[in-house]
């Protein structure tokens, strides 16, 4: 399976509680729900895109409790992203997490890197990680990251956990699908290509 992160950022990089006001209040954060005025209908149709090509989701702890505690309450046959995260396989890798209630959990412990490297030799489209900034960036850390798709809105949030940390990896990225919605959302693809040279503009 291929490897790809989606997630949802403001363009000062804050990826810490899109939807809601209440969905991730760790440090302090108090802006959550940034997404909820500039989300379109063409937005939507991306993630009900993008979920029709899952075959499993990785999910970072606090992603995983965040998405745990609502998700499974939506029944609704239609909804193709509730049945998608309600019936595929879901791993995630925590130390804590030991009585994992919703349907279809496994929870990866020793190894992390050597069990996402399993899981992307089985069969199958996308081994799909939403949010997870944790997650994401030892994923990075380690290359096992096949794609990002970045939803970035036109919102400077200022406050709240970045996507990508202060100092980290450096990797060069190949983009391989743009486009922008009517609320100015920007959807970009990219493909990870290795490290990124330096040089000096001119020479």
């Amino acid at each position: 399976m291929k490897l790809t992160v989606s997630t949802f950022v403001s363009v000062d990089g804050v990826m810490q509680g899109p939807g809601g006001p209440e969905e991730d209040r760790s440090g302090g954060f108090e802006r959550g729900g940034w997404l909820a005025p500039l989300f379109d209908e063409d937005a939507g149709h991306f993630m009900d895109e993008m979920f029709q090509r899952v075959d499993a989701f990785l999910l970072g702890r606090r992603t995983y409790d965040i998405f745990a505690a609502y998700w499974p309450k939506v029944d609704d046959p239609d909804d193709p992203i509730a049945t998608k995260l309600n019936t595929l396989p879901k791993y995630v890798p925590s130390t804590t997490l030991t009585d994992a209630e919703w349907s279809g959990t496994t929870v990866l412990t020793g190894d992390v890197a050597a069990a996402v490297r399993d899981l992307k030799a089985q069969e199958g489209r996308e081994l799909q990680v939403h949010g997870s900034a944790t997650l994401v960036r030892f994923l990075l850390g380690h290359d096992l990251v096949d794609e990002f798709t970045l939803l970035t809105f036109p919102v400077i949030v200022g406050q709240g956990l970045r996507l990508f940390p202060g100092q980290g990896p450096d990797v060069s990225l190949e983009l391989t699908e743009c486009r922008a919605t009517p609320k100015g959302i920007t959807i970009q693809t990219y493909r990870p290509t290795g490290r990124p040279g330096y040089g000096t503009v001119g020479e």
